[in-house]
């Protein structure tokens, strides 16, 4: 946990943002495998929750009085038989003072608490629930049925919540940085160690490991995979052979929970392939340029550009592409190889509160989603600010049933050269990614340096 006092200023600063009402504020409970006795390993807190109250525990649930600045944990003690169990634990009045909080309750008082509220008149606020726990639990305490549930989320507490987590303060960026280390390991372990012949969970399995050896855990299920071009592919039943090319996309979570998140991309086996070489540099290219861009104030909407306009010129010099690269750009014809937005916020989250809505958290008045196939899943597009912390993760990728549906179509045929594509069908994907801080005047990137250069992850491989 931080240090008290960072819970209480964070509360307060809400307070700021939201002037009415009550807002309610639900912890996650353990998630059973198969009986209640048996649950899932490793419990994950609502990560909202975690920012304004640090309880680390299941069973919990919170509320802010707004009106007279009162605050309440309320959650259960546990009895002898849990003792036997699970060994001594403290109170939940012990809890909530680590957190500056005093006044505690059974959960059982909460939905009469909420009760007394309702009968007031007064507002309840409550954030999007993405639990099916959390949507009976707002049935039962506040009476909004399942079908109304999402229509009675609070768009002030949402903003609210958003405008205080974006920016993260000296001791989450500290944070990070441990989730970094624990990142930079898994991914130069899984760069020394796979080899032709070995099944890619082999290689998930030593990188889950070393998160788990070092105190942390998986920030999300790790994409390790030979079929890059499947952007989230979590099937790790392949065999490694020569002259393919493996995505390793993964990050470790700090014990307090804060994220990491990298891609590399390496030859199965000892040197890139020309081919490989090609595409790769166009990718690397790529990232480069858009980390330099980065800075206070500047759109992310327009280094995603950037990193569009690099993707396009690099495969018209390759003669995968054709025509103006601006005007091949503001068609989307890049987006048959480049179909995904640059990057995502992160913090507690490795899509940083992506269960608030992308678009309050992304986006805001000066900037709206685009509907254009490719730019529509960019999930960051407003100015950046200081203490904002976020992926830059350009790609290129071969993806056969996109490749025939736009050819049968027809798509964009002045600006792709579709006969020379399918030399590439085969190709898989590559991408590079990296977590960027913006900073006063610029930016910096977290984590140390794992190999992304070609001679640089050619010598780690050729080890």
């Amino acid at each position: 946990m931080f240090k008290t006092e960072i819970y209480v200023e964070r509360r307060k600063r809400l307070r700021e943002l939201v002037k009415s009402g009550l807002a309610l504020f639900l912890g996650n409970d353990e998630v059973a495998m198969n009986y209640p006795a048996n649950t899932y390993p490793y419990f994950r807190q609502d990560s909202t929750f975690l920012y304004f109250f640090g309880l680390d525990q299941p069973g919990l649930a919170a509320v802010m009085d707004f009106a007279t600045g009162k605050e309440f944990i309320f959650g259960n003690d546990i009895d002898i038989e849990d003792i036997v169990w699970m060994g001594p634990q403290p109170t939940i009045k012990e809890l909530a003072e680590k957190v500056g909080i005093r006044e505690t309750a059974p959960f059982s008082k909460l939905a009469e608490f909420l009760d007394e509220a309702k009968a007031k008149g007064r507002k309840i606020h409550y954030l999007p629930p993405y639990r099916g726990e959390h949507i009976v639990k707002i049935e039962t305490l506040i009476g909004v049925p399942p079908s109304k549930v999402k229509k009675g989320v609070s768009e002030e507490l949402v903003k609210g919540v958003v405008a205080l987590r974006s920016v993260k303060n000296p001791e989450e960026i500290e944070e990070i940085e441990k989730a970094m280390e624990i990142t930079d390991s898994m991914h130069l372990k899984a760069m020394e160690a796979a080899k032709p012949g070995m099944f890619e969970r082999e290689i998930v399995g030593l990188e889950k490991g070393i998160a788990i050896s070092m105190g942390g855990y998986l920030s999300f299920p790790i994409i390790f995979t030979v079929h890059g071009e499947t952007l989230h592919n979590h099937c790790y039943g392949n065999i490694l052979k020569e002259g393919q090319i493996v995505i390793n996309d993964a990050g470790g979570e700090s014990s307090m929970h804060y994220a990491g998140d990298m891609t590399r991309t390496f030859p199965v086996g000892k040197k890139f392939t020309t081919k490989q070489k090609e595409i790769y540099s166009i990718v690397l290219e790529t990232q480069l340029n858009a980390i330099s861009a980065v800075k206070p104030g500047i759109m992310y909407k327009e280094v995603h550009m950037l990193a569009a306009k690099t993707v396009t010129k690099g495969l018209k010099d390759l003669g995968l592409m054709k025509g103006d690269v601006d005007e091949a750009v503001a068609h989307g014809a890049h987006a048959l190889f480049f179909p995904h937005g640059l990057g995502h916020m992160m913090g507690l989250d490795v899509h940083d509160m992506e269960n608030l809505g992308e678009d309050y958290v992304g986006y805001d008045e000066t900037v709206s989603r685009s509907d254009q196939f490719g730019l529509a899943y960019l999930r960051l597009a407003k100015a950046l600010k200081p203490g904002f912390v976020f992926t830059v993760e350009p790609g290129i990728y071969f993806i056969p049933e996109l490749i025939d549906q736009w050819k049968k179509d027809k798509k964009l045929e002045q600006f792709i050269n579709y006969d020379k594509v399918e030399g590439y069908r085969e190709f898989g994907g590559i991408r590079i990614e990296d977590d960027v801080l913006v900073t006063e005047d610029g930016h910096r990137v977290l984590g140390k340096y794992v190999p992304k250069k070609i001679e640089d992850v050619e010598a780690v491989r050729g080890r």
